[in-house]
C-alpha cells in the first residue's frame, strides 16, 4: 500500500469518526448503552487498523538500509515515549473529570475530544509533509540512478 493510500485511509477514518460522533450526539438521549458498545467496537477496529499500518511501515523499513533502520528505531522509541507521556497525562485528566458534575464532565470530555482531534490533525499534517518529502527524495534518488 502506498503512503498516500495510508493517509487517505487515515482521513477517511477521521471523517467516519466525525460522522459517528454527530450520530452519537443525536442518539445520546435514547441509546447510551448501545452507543457505548458502538464506541468500544470502533475503538477495537481502530486498533486493528493501527496494527495493519504498523505492519505496512515495517515492510517499508525492511527494504531500507541498516543505517536508516537504526535511525528510525531511535525515532520510533522517542515517539513512543512522547505518546505514552500524552496518554498518561490524559488519563490523569480523565480521572479528575470523573469527579465533576455531569454537565461539567460532558463539557470537559467534549473539549478533550476536540483537543485530541486537533492533535491528530497536526500529526496528519506532519505526516503529509513527510510523504511529500519522501516522494521528492525517492524521485531524486531515481534521477541520480539514471544520470
Amino acid at each position: 500500500m502506498r503512503l498516500s493510500d495510508m493517509f487517505a485511509s487515515l482521513s477517511r477514518s477521521a471523517q467516519d469518526m466525525e460522522q459517528r460522533v454527530a450520530k452519537w450526539q443525536d442518539e445520546l438521549g435514547d441509546k447510551s448503552e448501545e452507543m457505548m458498545a458502538s464506541a468500544k467496537s470502533w475503538l477495537a477496529s481502530a486498533q486493528e487498523r493501527d496494527d495493519e499500518l504498523k505492519e505496512q511501515v515495517k515492510t517499508y523499513l525492511d527494504d531500507a538500509s541498516e543505517q536508516v533502520q537504526a535511525q528510525w528505531a531511535k525515532t520510533q522509541t522517542d515517539w513512543d515515549a512522547g505518546v505514552a507521556a500524552v496518554k498518561e497525562k490524559a488519563a490523569e485528566m480523565r480521572k479528575k473529570a470523573e469527579t465533576m458534575q455531569a454537565e461539567d464532565a460532558a463539557d470537559w470530555y467534549e473539549a478533550y475530544a476536540a483537543n485530541m482531534v486537533n492533535y491528530a490533525q497536526q500529526m496528519q499534517e506532519s505526516a503529509s509533509n513527510a510523504v511529500a518529502a519522501a516522494a521528492e527524495k525517492r524521485a531524486a534518488a531515481e534521477a541520480m540512478k539514471k544520470a
